[in-house]
């Protein structure tokens, strides 16, 4: 089983929402991560067969999804960032229908639907009207709904986007729960999401992948470019105007601590530090920043104007 992306291009327009991406995917999660407007909702769609691409071409075992048509709907389950229902619905009813929407018989849809509500915790809730629906209880209507049909490729858009903490790792449990024997395409701008569940990640950047490899060799990419510096409270506010700053903590003597990235230190006394995905996050989505992939900044011109802020802090 494998699912090629094949130079995908998408334009609307003059703009190119997605732009040659090209990639091999086998059983397992792939984390698309990527901040909002990179093209990831786009490259999905084009993926689910929902929108036609510019050029290039997604492929099943070496067949165009686009040839195969319904055949290769059967095989695809989806949970778009704002799937549709219908608020009357009960949870039963909803999954009832899109049984029905994707041929599954009447004797199996209602089994498999009970079956999935359990799974997903909506056991007890099936008769309950979805309006009712706190957002992760949606949320976990959705995946369920999505897997109805036992897919081959799950494609989830955005899927913890709105939930608190905690409905958020009990969704990514549920995910890595249905992920195996498929091929689970998974997008979010919420680092953690992919962290611990992704086997591969992708990072997007204005329609591009720019990095794709296992979590922990992508975080290697980082190496060096992680900073941490004490400054006094009072002007953390201006080094963080300037500086790429991933986390701020109190430390003694009313000073702060400041982490951040950047391709050298900018901050007197700055230390290198390990690095963890969220830098690399940092370091790769950051925008007019020095080190940022498009158009770097140069830090010193800042500097200077702003009257050298950054001599001993």
């Amino acid at each position: 089983m494998e699912l090629t992306l094949d130079r995908l291009t998408r334009e609307f327009g003059p703009k190119i929402a997605v732009d040659r991406v090209s990639a091999t995917l086998a059983p397992g999660v792939y984390g698309l991560l990527g901040a909002n407007g990179a093209g990831k909702t786009t490259l999905m769609r084009m993926v689910c067969g929902v929108l036609r691409p510019t050029s290039g071409e997604v492929r099943y075992d070496g067949a165009p999804i686009e040839r195969m048509g319904d055949d290769y709907r059967a095989l695809l389950g989806y949970l778009p960032q704002d799937f549709g229902y219908y608020p009357e619905f009960t949870a039963l009813d909803f999954m009832e229908y899109m049984a029905a929407l994707k041929g599954i018989g009447r004797r199996d849809a209602r089994d498999r639907s009970l079956a999935l509500l359990e799974r997903v915790g909506l056991a007890g809730e099936e008769r309950r009207r979805i309006r009712t629906f706190s957002g992760g209880m949606r949320q976990r209507l959705g995946i369920a709904q999505a897997v109805l049909n036992e897919p081959k490729v799950l494609v989830l858009d955005e899927p913890t986007a709105g939930l608190d903490p905690k409905e958020r790792v009990r969704f990514r449990n549920l995910i890595a729960g249905f992920a195996r024997d498929k091929i689970v395409l998974l997008s979010t701008h919420i680092v953690s999401d992919v962290e611990h569940i992704a086997d591969e990640i992708l990072m997007m950047r204005a329609g591009s992948v720019v990095l794709s490899g296992l979590p922990a060799g992508l975080v290697a990419e980082a190496a060096g470019k992680v900073w941490e510096a004490t400054v006094p409270a009072a002007r953390a506010e201006e080094f963080e105007a300037v500086l790429t700053v991933g986390n701020v903590r109190h430390a003694e003597g009313g000073r702060i601590l400041l982490r951040y990235v950047a391709d050298e230190p900018q901050v007197p006394g700055s230390a290198s530090v390990e690095p963890t995905l969220e830098d690399l996050y940092l370091y790769v989505f950051r925008d007019g920043r020095p080190g940022a992939l498009g158009a770097p900044v140069d830090v010193r011109a800042t500097r200077a104007s702003r009257g050298d802020h950054f001599k001993e802090a």
